[in-house]
């Protein structure tokens, strides 16, 4: 039995980068062996251990066969006559395909380590496509070091898979996972142009797609195409560390522009309304989380009105507060003035231009949280007034307080 450790944890101390998780993988040995050097048995497709005492992941050696469409369609073997190189094949870029043995020595067959320092994403071999999950991995990859760039044959060889439907086959869930995983790593817009160059977001995602290509005014978009203000957004958004939540209402904010009628461009006249349509569409078609597709619907349907709410009055703005839903959800609103700040500073040359709309909303917001509802309510409810004469009691004092604070907020010198 010989163990080695493989895949990121190698590759990521070759990088000097900090090293979270470690799996190895064991040539020579039988299920039965391990358990009876008490490992605990975890996989379900193929054997994988927990080891006994620092519950890292053990896996056999194992070769796959393709023998279906999709990621699922594999015959797994694991035998004791499985060599180290023949697991290191079927992993899927060079860069991954690195084991460390026990005294430290590297075991690189395929040229990983020269890869890392020509800061390449190269697949090992042909097996590359015989799973389309590898496109997305790639993808995620170019995000996390948009250093690196992708080996021509590479790419050729994913542009291939896209023409055969491979990504078709991809289950939501992890179509998800991995868009999620690349949304928050440095460089997001290297995700989606990967995926652009080989195709793929055009299957997975046509109405994002759709968006590079589609002229801005210049006077208020100076980088002009639609999807490369998406790109900058996603920047400012890598920049504040913001969530999850954020940057999918980021990425998914201007949907509405791909469908502006050919005659109108490059104006873009009711596309927050327009957005709502796609963007329901890409959210069920990926099984979007509730809380990313929640931000994701408010942002779509109210950008426009928090870039224009430095015009609005008390009455205005708590309107905006009810159809944001604000009150009972707070947190979220606050997020959608965060994607709004990104969206009017994700834009060539005015990442840096002030958006006072986001202090201002948010501090009406306060203002109307700190209505005591319950000591409006109080006399009139003791007078027996009905229940929408209370509500609007309550309503009118939000909205005053708000009118307050504007006021205090407007007057102050800049």
């Amino acid at each position: 039995m010989e163990i080695y450790e493989v895949g990121g944890a190698v590759r990521d101390a070759l990088l000097g980068q900090p090293v979270s998780d470690r799996d190895y993988v064991v040539v020579g040995a039988t299920p039965a062996q391990m358990l009876a050097q008490g490992f605990q048995p975890v996989g379900k497709d193929f054997p994988v251990f927990l080891h006994p005492e620092t519950h890292a992941e053990y896996a056999l050696a194992r070769t796959e066969r393709k023998t279906g469409p999709g990621y699922k369609g594999f015959a797994v073997h694991a035998a004791p006559g499985v060599t180290l190189e023949d697991d290191l094949a079927r992993r899927d870029l060079t860069v991954n395909a690195i084991a460390r043995a026990a005294d430290g020595t590297l075991i690189d067959p395929f040229h990983g380590q020269q890869d890392l320092r020509d800061r390449v994403l190269r697949h090992v071999s042909p097996a590359f496509e015989e799973d389309p999950v590898r496109i997305l991995r790639l993808a995620r990859f170019a995000a996390r070091w948009p250093d690196f760039t992708v080996a021509p044959e590479t790419l050729a060889l994913c542009q291939r898979m896209v023409e055969a439907g491979e990504v078709d086959h991809l289950v939501p869930e992890r179509v998800w996972q991995e868009i999620a995983r690349g949304l928050m790593e440095v460089g997001p817009a290297r995700m989606l142009a990967v995926q652009r160059d080989c195709g793929a977001l055009a299957r997975l995602a046509p109405e994002l797609d759709a968006l590079w290509g589609v002229p801005q005014p210049l006077e208020h978009h100076p980088e002009g195409d639609t999807g490369t203000h998406i790109e900058l957004v996603l920047a400012e958004c890598v920049k504040a560390h913001a969530p999850l939540t954020v940057r999918f209402a980021a990425l998914t904010h201007d949907l509405g522009k791909a469908l502006t009628p050919a005659h109108e461009l490059p104006r873009h006249i009711g596309h927050d309304a327009k957005g709502r349509k796609p963007l329901k569409a890409l959210c069920e078609r990926w099984k979007v989380p509730n809380d990313c597709r929640e931000l994701a619907e408010l942002a779509c349907a109210e950008h426009i009105h928090v870039h224009q709410s430095l015009g609005f009055g008390a009455a205005a703005v708590w309107r905006l507060l009810q159809r944001s839903d604000a009150l009972r959800k707070p947190e979220r609103f606050l997020q959608m003035l965060q994607v709004c700040q990104h969206d009017a500073q994700g834009r060539t040359g005015l990442h840096d231009r002030p958006y006072p709309q986001r202090a201002r909303l948010g501090q009406a917001l306060t203002a109307a949280q700190g209505v005591d509802s319950a000591a409006v309510s109080a006399p009139l409810l003791a007078a027996g007034a009905p229940g929408e004469a209370i509500g609007r009691a309550v309503a009118a004092a939000r909205e005053h307080a708000i009118a307050e604070a504007l006021l205090n907020i407007d007057t102050v010198p800049a």
